[in-house]
């Protein structure tokens, strides 16, 4: 530096001055950074709540259903004898019968030939009988008593077999049920074809989808059911518990989820099979504390409620319960009327 020219001295102190005050100016060129914006102030959002108020009413515990009215004498129609093959289905499902009515017809394999020619044997006998008393032979007589004694055995026989060829009834009544069957198709024994019921002898029959439903029901409950608009009073005559004992597996079954209800005055234009609305009252308490079964929670074996209190403050109570209706349950402990109760 000692080197340089006496004149360059003040130049280069100038020149260096002016770079030292251009690079403060550019900085302050550059824009400024922008304050960051603070998060806008939003009022939480005020929970809504279902709730209820705790009062004082009647519950009342009630099973209801649709049942239907069914005959309680009925005929089961059967061959006992031996089966055969189907001639004619001479009923259907509906038709009214009188006792002795043929209800089905079996093949009866010529015996209707041999039942004539029989006939006509026993009439041969009795010609000969009268033709033996006439020519006063003691030993013809006898011959020809005989004789006719045979040919009468021979001809109950036969029509005994050509009567179990069919099917009659035995009450008169309603046909309620017929197997669905054709001409030749082969029946056995004992196989049910034919049901007859007497339709001014009837009951309800209230049918649940299990036992369970119904296992309270004792025989003697007041039942009320209805026809339509109108509504008649009836009791519980049987329950599963007190069905009566059989071996057939689907009566069983049927009678173990099933209720019968008697009714002692019934509508005239009653009928087997008409359905009707059934009510059986189990218990009915007055005066007590109820609450929605909705506002009633269980949690690990523990029974309690939500309360509201203060406008937004929650409580949860334990309670204890009573009898339980469709929709409503009663309230023994742990709550007081008036206070309110959040639902689920």
């Amino acid at each position: 530096m000692d080197k340089l020219p006496q004149k360059l001295k003040p130049l280069l102190g100038w020149s260096f001055a002016l770079l030292l005050g251009a690079s403060l100016t550019g900085c302050s060129l550059l824009p400024a950074e922008e304050e960051a914006l603070k998060p806008p102030l939003v009022k939480p959002a005020q929970e809504n709540y279902r709730t209820v108020t705790v009062e004082k009413g009647t519950i009342t515990q009630e099973i209801k259903g649709s049942g239907s009215l069914e005959s309680t004498k009925t005929e089961i129609a059967q061959f006992t004898g031996q089966g055969g093959r189907i001639a004619k289905m001479l009923v259907a499902s509906g038709a009214k019968v009188k006792k002795g009515d043929v209800l089905v017809q079996l093949n009866v394999d010529g015996l209707d030939i041999q039942l004539k020619e029989q006939q006509l044997s026993v009439a041969r006998a009795k010609l000969a009988l009268k033709q033996a008393k006439s020519g006063a032979d003691d030993d013809a007589i006898q011959i020809a008593k005989l004789q006719m004694e045979i040919e009468d055995l021979k001809l109950a026989r036969l029509m005994e077999t050509f009567n179990s060829k069919q099917l009659v009834a035995g009450m008169d009544g309603q046909v309620t049920f017929v197997e669905d069957l054709e001409e030749g198709d082969f029946v056995e024994a004992y196989q049910t074809l034919v049901i007859i019921s007497d339709p001014s002898k009837l009951r309800v029959a209230l049918r649940v989808e299990s036992g369970s439903e119904i296992s309270g029901v004792d025989v003697g409950y007041p039942a009320f059911v209805s026809f339509g608009s109108q509504e008649v009073q009836g009791k519980v005559v049987q329950t599963p518990s007190s069905a009566p004992s059989t071996l057939n597996e689907q009566l069983k079954e049927r009678y173990s989820k099933t209720l019968f209800i008697e009714v002692a005055k019934l509508p005239s234009d009653a009928a087997i099979g008409a359905f009707t609305d059934v009510k059986i009252i189990l218990q009915q308490r007055d005066d007590i504390l109820k609450i929605p079964r909705s506002g009633v929670r269980s949690f690990l074996g523990r029974t309690f409620v939500r309360t509201l209190e203060d406008g937004n403050k929650i409580r949860e109570i334990d309670v204890e319960t009573g009898i339980k209706g469709s929709t409503e349950m009663e309230i023994t402990k742990g709550l007081e009327e008036g206070a309110i109760v959040v639902l689920q």
